[in-house]
């Protein structure tokens, strides 16, 4: 039997819930799991439709960290365990055990300071487990240089599974939306800095001469969200920039499937960085290349000229004549075939050999 203990979990949406539930899920088929996961309100009725066992740990954040801690040593006391796979560092912070323990690492939450305190706990927690198993080859290097031992790492990029069929009422609703609005640019994400939507929009402005029917499909929530209608009010962009939140998944792939490029040129900002992007994966099912940044690891995700770009995001020239080269001689379409067909080597029947093989060798 192995643990799963994460902080993240459906039904509760993002990136990290679909991360570690697609990990899971691939894993209860081939060992037996039970999860450790935070409570969420509607997860009676999520948790009873699956074949593993999933415990869920409420109440305030520090004591539910204490509290899941003291139920899993508990259970490692009475049950025979091969081995716990954590989440996030923080998730393996209370646990007393000599079982081997393998900790997912994402970018943002192990980006602090050399020798502050933050980061003597995080090599304090990843230097005493088997593996540590980055999702890019940036992460890997950014461990390594806050002093984690590179001996220990492993680069397993985040996974997604086979798409299913496109809903029609969706595809429809999207065309009615859309109507003659081309070129389409499209970006799935948080309204946050490190995201850089302000850049895209900026662009935008430059690319309006050239192709005065362009569309922008923003998808998402934030901090950021009312900055940037007041960005997009500020240039004369309302006709070329919709935003979309709380949309059904069917609508947000029909939106997906229907644009040109999908754009997300993220930059470090802070301490917050894009340690991968599995939404530029997600995109590529569709047959969309992206643009990405190149701070961060969306060069584990974009083969640069082959199934997209990379760009520097803090150059706005470079967005804009990345954007511009893709569209004027529609070398996107291209792109998008090829992201197509490479998007299948992310697939979680694929990747969790690797898990296998690590769990194997360990």
């Amino acid at each position: 039997m192995y643990l799963i203990v994460t902080r993240a979990f459906p039904p509760e949406l993002g990136g990290m819930q679909s991360l570690m539930w697609g990990l899971t899920k691939e894993m209860s088929k081939n060992f037996m799991i039970k999860v450790f996961a935070d409570y969420h309100e509607n997860h009676k009725e999520f948790d009873s439709k699956e074949n593993f066992s999933i415990e869920r740990v409420g109440g305030i954040k520090f004591l539910r960290k204490i509290r899941k801690a003291q139920l899993i040593n508990e259970f490692l006391k009475e049950n025979k365990v091969q081995g716990i796979i954590a989440d996030h560092w923080k998730s393996l912070e209370l646990i007393e055990t000599n079982k081997k323990k393998y900790c997912l690492i994402h970018g943002k939450e192990i980006n602090h300071s050399k020798g502050s305190l933050l980061n003597k706990r995080v090599i304090k927690v990843l230097n005493n487990v088997e593996n540590v198993i980055a999702n890019s080859e940036f992460t890997k290097n950014l461990a390594i240089d806050k002093g984690i031992d590179q001996n220990k790492i492993i680069v397993i990029n985040p996974g997604v599974d086979p798409l299913k069929e496109l809903n029609k009422k969706s595809l429809e609703k999207v065309e009615s939306l859309l109507k003659i609005k081309t070129p389409r640019l499209i970006t799935v994400s948080r309204f946050d800095k490190r995201k850089n939507h302000e850049k895209v929009i900026m662009a935008l402005r430059n690319l309006k001469q050239q192709y005065p029917d362009i569309v922008y499909i923003c998808i998402g929530y934030g901090d950021e969200e009312e900055n940037l209608k007041k960005l997009v009010h500020e240039l004369d962009l309302n006709s070329q920039v919709m935003f979309f939140k709380d949309v059904s998944n069917n609508l947000k792939n029909a939106l997906i499937a229907k644009s040109n490029i999908f754009v997300m040129p993220s930059i470090v900002h802070k301490k917050s960085v894009e340690g991968f992007g599995i939404a530029y994966i997600e995109a590529a099912q569709h047959g969309i290349p992206s643009l990405g940044g190149k701070d961060g690891g969306a060069s584990d995700a974009i083969e640069h000229d082959k199934t997209g770009l990379i760009c520097d995001g803090n150059n706005l020239e470079d967005i804009y004549s990345s954007l511009n080269s893709m569209i004027s001689n529609k070398k996107y379409l291209v792109f998008g075939k090829n992201a197509k067909e490479s998007s299948s080597k992310f697939y979680w029947s694929n990747l969790i050999e690797k898990y296998k093989k690590v769990l194997t060798i360990s």
